[in-house]
């Protein structure tokens, strides 16, 4: 691996910022420990971990990384738009339905894609997608079809499948995400840990879940939330605030999604708040180029979705979303699993590109290639699912 020492900004009007890319030159650090409390008591069992440290850990991430996630709302309502009992051939029931959900006079609507498999013997289980490319990648009338989000494979593996587009809750545009959700909860762009897009991104994922909760045809207590890039690190933090996703995938993800930010490899919290600036909490850029002085760090954001099954991915040639590191936080995750007996699978060090661990309670695959999501990459997703659903 070569030493790449100068990143020109992807957007006009940044600075540009050096990046570390050989192993070597990966700073000594020390991370915070996920059963030490704040004052210092170790914990020993569930009940001190759900009672005290879980709980502080989750603030410690709201107040300087995502932000507060609102929990009130006046009222919500689930409107049908379309059903299609000949989907796929056939061998789907598509049903199309708009969430809105409506707070102090302002409301936002969720679009809803959804296909069932046809006849199923019992509700579904069912993956849900946090769509942060365009539209036409969940296409509902599969004119167009797309590896991002394989409807037909999924289907025919007996999960039914699901999407929303990230747009519905926060465009993803540094002068327009606040045109979204925020505009029921104005009070989060004056707070310092206010929730920005990817807060509002995780909000809708909840959101979805509450219709899931009233959907006869999927299994509620079997949602699997995908997210990829910035959708992966959305699909992280929903999975931590809202314990009903029975299982969490984490695609591609990197800087303040999977991989260890005190490793300083890659994308550095200092570039990802500079040309991302609208997405995590403002209390975050105090932490620009600080990554140790961090209260947190993201073994510790895996360690709260804990006893639930989480699947993290990286791809070969996305160094930038640090490989190492992803799979590092989920090995110091791993501990929290371990007060639930839940023991990890996981080896001591990354498998090799392709081989995907699929049969624990952490899996992880390194696929070769770009920054994407594949047909592979849901392969290993349904493998994983299959395994702790017994399907």
């Amino acid at each position: 691996m070569k030493t790449v020492t100068l990143l020109t900004a992807m957007l006009a009007g940044t600075a540009a910022f050096a990046q570390n890319y050989n192993e070597l030159l990966v700073p000594a650090y020390s991370l915070p420990h996920p059963l030490v409390t704040v004052n210092r008591r170790p914990v020993k069992n569930v009940k001190m971990w759900e009672g005290t440290r879980r709980t502080e850990i989750l603030r410690l991430f709201e107040n300087n990384v995502y932000g507060q996630m609102p929990k009130d709302f006046d009222s919500i309502r689930f409107e049908p738009v379309r059903e299609d009992g000949g989907a796929m051939g056939g061998r789907a029931v598509l049903k199309e339905t708009r969430i809105r959900v409506y707070r102090g006079g302002q409301s936002v609507a969720i679009a809803l894609t959804m296909f069932v498999p046809k006849n199923a013997a019992a509700p579904a289980p069912v993956f849900l997608l946090i769509n942060n490319r365009p539209k036409r990648n969940t296409d509902p009338d599969r004119k167009e079809k797309s590896a991002f989000w394989p409807a037909e494979l999924v289907i025919d593996s007996g999960y039914a499948v699901a999407a929303f587009h990230v747009s519905d809750l926060a465009p993803d545009d540094k002068a327009k995400y606040s045109e979204g959700v925020l505009r029921m909860y104005p009070e989060h762009l004056r707070m310092g840990n206010g929730m920005k897009a990817i807060g509002s991104w995780a909000w809708g994922a909840s959101r979805v879940m509450d219709y899931f909760e009233k959907e006869p045809l999927v299994d509620a207590k079997k949602v699997v939330l995908v997210g990829h890039s910035r959708g992966g690190k959305t699909s992280l933090w929903a999975s931590a605030q809202d314990e009903r996703f029975a299982i969490c995938v984490t695609n591609c993800s990197g800087n303040t999604g999977a991989a260890l930010a005190r490793r300083q490899f890659g994308e550095r919290i200092s570039r990802i708040n500079s040309v991302f600036p609208h997405w995590f909490s403002s209390n975050y850029k105090n932490y620009n180029d600080k990554e140790n002085d961090l209260p947190v760090d993201q073994h510790m954001l895996i360690a709260l979705i804990a006893p639930r099954p989480v699947y993290a991915t990286n791809a070969t040639k996305d160094l930038w979303a640090d490989p190492t590191g992803t799979f590092l936080a989920l090995k110091n995750a791993e501990m929290v699993f371990a007060l639930y007996k839940e023991k990890s699978t996981l080896p001591a060090t990354p498998p090799p590109p392709d081989a995907a661990l699929t049969d624990g309670i952490l899996g992880y695959h390194n696929r070769t290639g770009e920054h994407d999501m594949t047909e592979f990459d849901w392969q290993q997703f349904i493998r994983f699912a299959n395994h702790h659903f017994n399907e």
